[in-house]
């Protein structure tokens, strides 16, 4: 999807992203605790969530850790931000703009530069990756952290086998995203997560009708139902269980916090 069809895409889903995309009660706050976990986040962090959404992770971290400093949602989707509240809460500061705006400059921050940040599901999203992740690295302070959360080049989820081909054929290969950041002057390394899902069938299929991974959004209404019929079929239980594994690209700007 191009950058301009990416931000309808989540303009459309904003008012009921969080409905659509939570699996469960407990989901949010794992990913969170894993995010601040791999960035060593403390209360006295400049944070980003690049690609930050409705905030769904940054509302959580924020909770947890009581930061010193609101952390900076970034989204280039007002509508998604929105959802944040008004006025947001005072440990979030919402700010419209992509990550290329981030890494060229063309929108200041509030920091003159950040110790952590990170992208959740979102370097799918970027045209140029290794140019957007150079920028993004120079905007790190000394011993500033980059996380890049993503799912691998495959995954195991219960989707139409046409959905499952489409995201091999559009997904980055984590390893290469490692390159782009060591290219950018960073040490980096490759992790992995995984948290086992469990979701009511139908909750599901509406999720997918909904269309809340943006490859969904390749497909066609008619070619979405005949997908779905397909799922109905390869799996008559009525609670789908199946894993959620996370690549974690890891990076760190060497020299001391400054």
């Amino acid at each position: 999807m191009e950058q301009r069809d990416v931000r309808g895409h989540y303009e459309e889903l904003a008012a009921e992203y969080d409905e659509h995309w939570v699996y469960g009660p407990d989901y949010i706050p794992w990913m969170s605790a894993r995010i601040a976990e791999a960035l060593r986040l403390t209360p006295a962090d400049r944070i980003a969530d690049i690609g930050s959404g409705t905030g769904l992770f940054a509302r959580e971290v924020a909770a947890a850790l009581r930061p010193e400093h609101p952390i900076l949602c970034v989204d280039p989707s007002a509508a998604m931000l929105d959802q944040l509240g008004s006025p947001p809460p005072p440990d979030l500061t919402p700010l419209v703009a992509s990550a290329e705006d981030i890494a060229e400059g063309r929108v200041g921050l509030p920091y003159e530069r950040l110790d952590a940040m990170w992208l959740k599901e979102s370097v799918h999203h970027l045209p140029d990756p290794a140019r957007t992740l150079r920028g993004l690295a120079d905007r790190l302070a000394p011993g500033g952290r980059l996380l890049v959360v993503m799912l691998p080049a495959t995954i195991r989820y219960p989707l139409f086998q046409a959905a499952l081909t489409r995201f091999e054929e559009l997904q980055p290969d984590p390893n290469d995203i490692v390159g782009h950041v060591r290219a950018a002057g960073l040490d980096a390394g490759l992790g992995h997560v995984e948290h086992e899902l469990r979701i009511d069938k139908d909750k599901y299929l509406g999720m997918v009708r909904a269309r809340y991974m943006s490859l969904l959004a390749t497909f066609s209404d008619s070619e979405i139902e005949k997908g779905i019929e397909e799922m109905r079929a390869a799996h008559p239980e009525p609670v789908l269980v199946f894993p959620d594994r996370f690549a974690f690209v890891l990076a760190e700007r060497r020299g001391g916090k400054a």
